[in-house]
């Protein structure tokens, strides 16, 4: 569970999978696919092999997020509330007209993860997904995986 919650919070966050973001850091081999995601196998497999052409990196990356998640260990709810003011403020620059609502354009632009999930998301099927439908989604999910033993 806690580490779905970094795994989650690190999505909403960036608004892309890990191997996005090497993607747009410009990590050789990190490509994207079209609705913004990559194959899990893809993306791990791209990691390790960014990780032996950059051991140092590497190592700091790693270091970085095993203290994230002592820090979350001891603080979750510090966590919880970082995490949902990252996704507020995500949220708010996806909304570019600044209706509070996101539309399916507006999700692929802005917020690429919430758009490959955007059916999923919008809950009253209205077109639009609110902050309070993406809140809801992820509680959703990070409750689900509690009895995965994450």
């Amino acid at each position: 569970m806690k580490g779905l919650l970094i795994a989650a919070a690190t999505l909403l966050a960036f608004g892309t999978p890990a191997a996005s973001s090497f993607a747009a850091e410009g990590i050789p081999g990190a490509t994207v696919r079209s609705d913004g995601s990559t194959a899990p196998g893809d993306r791990k497999a791209r990691f390790e092999q960014w990780c032996q052409d950059n051991p140092e990196k590497c190592r700091e990356m790693k270091a970085k997020a095993e203290q994230r998640r002592e820090e979350c260990k001891a603080n979750p709810e510090k966590c919880r509330a970082e995490l949902q003011a990252r996704v507020q403020e995500r949220f708010k620059k996806a909304d570019t007209n600044g209706d509070g609502r996101i539309s399916r354009e507006e999700a692929q632009k802005g917020m690429p993860q919430l758009a490959r999930d955007f059916d999923r998301i919008d809950a009253n099927k209205d077109g639009m997904v609110t902050l309070e439908e993406t809140e809801a989604a992820l509680k959703a999910h990070t409750g689900a995986s509690k009895g995965k033993g994450n």
